[in-house]
């Protein structure tokens, strides 16, 4: 840390204190020797300066000297810093590695136990397999025998493989044979269910549809009936629609004539068109109605 050049040169400057002039009468020295004192007391001053500016360099060089030394001193413990953070880090990188190390070397030993008590425990089982298969050739032992008397009687199979072959073989084929016939019955029985479930719906069917014939039947003659009714109707309704037709041109005829009647009265042309009836009768009308007013109108 860096120190003021005035908090470091008070020390010294108190140490050498200025040199005081004792006073003395003027009137005792002459000018002469009062210059000379002077002179002399400026001489002292000028070495008292210059040993001061001699201590203060060498001050100064010590304190550059120092202040180098110090920094020096802080940059090796900055490296130092450096190197061990690097250190601890390096520590601690290793320690991890160890560490991670150390837990697969656990597990890789956890699987190695695993692994061999697994594989005990199927020597184990190879162990009961392979008592087992020797029982089983013990007791197959007579079979053996058989198979090669029997091989011996068919020169058409050279080894007993063949024969076993030639057995499973036919084996299968019956298996599937058999299947195939329980596959057939299935289907058999399957077709006889759909048979017997499409005679009870024909008969079902049969039923329904002579019902149904019966019903269609009524309708039909209940159908006739009201034809023949409408028929008669109809011939009846033609009947009084020729009727009503004759007395239609009875009455245009006579209100034709009426009309002839009235113009050939008033003397004046027919004016209305002869198949105007209702202006015809319209005419008339009128006619009537001044006649019928002329009369009212007579003593």
């Amino acid at each position: 840390m860096a120190v003021p050049w005035k908090e470091y040169f008070r020390p010294a400057l108190q140490e050498k204190p200025p040199l005081k002039i004792p006073e003395q009468n003027p009137n005792h020295f002459p000018p002469v020797l009062c210059l000379l004192e002077k002179r002399r007391e400026l001489e002292n001053a000028d070495q008292g300066l210059r040993a001061q500016k001699e201590v203060f360099q060498t001050s100064m060089a010590v304190l550059r000297e120092r202040w180098e030394q110090l920094e020096q001193k802080e940059q090796e413990l900055k490296g130092s810093f450096v190197r061990f953070d690097k250190f601890l880090k390096d520590t601690e990188s290793r320690r991890s590695r160890a560490m991670r190390r150390a837990a697969e070397e656990r597990h890789r030993a956890d699987r190695q136990e695993a692994k061999a008590l697994r594989l005990r425990a199927q020597l184990e089982e190879l162990r009961r397999e392979r008592a087992r298969l020797r029982r089983g050739l013990q007791h197959l032992e007579p079979c053996a025998r058989l198979l090669e008397q029997v091989l011996e009687q068919l020169p058409e199979f050279q080894e007993v493989p063949e024969l076993v072959a030639r057995f499973d073989t036919l084996a299968d084929t019956l298996a599937t044979l058999r299947l195939t016939e329980r596959q057939r019955r299935a289907e058999l029985e399957e077709a006889r269910a759909r048979l017997q479930g499409l005679r009870a719906t024909w008969q079902d069917e049969l039923l329904r549809q002579g019902q149904r014939r019966a019903q269609l039947l009524e309708r039909l003659e209940a159908a006739r009936e009201r034809t023949l009714h409408w028929e008669s109707k109809w011939v009846q309704i033609q009947n009084t629609a020729a009727e009503k037709t004759l007395l239609l041109g009875l009455t245009r005829l006579s209100t034709l004539n009426l009309f002839q009647l009235v113009c050939q009265h008033q003397k004046q042309p027919p004016a209305l068109d002869i198949q105007d009836t209702e202006g015809q009768l319209e005419q008339v009308k009128l006619f009537i109605l001044d006649l019928t007013a002329m009369l009212a109108n007579l003593p």
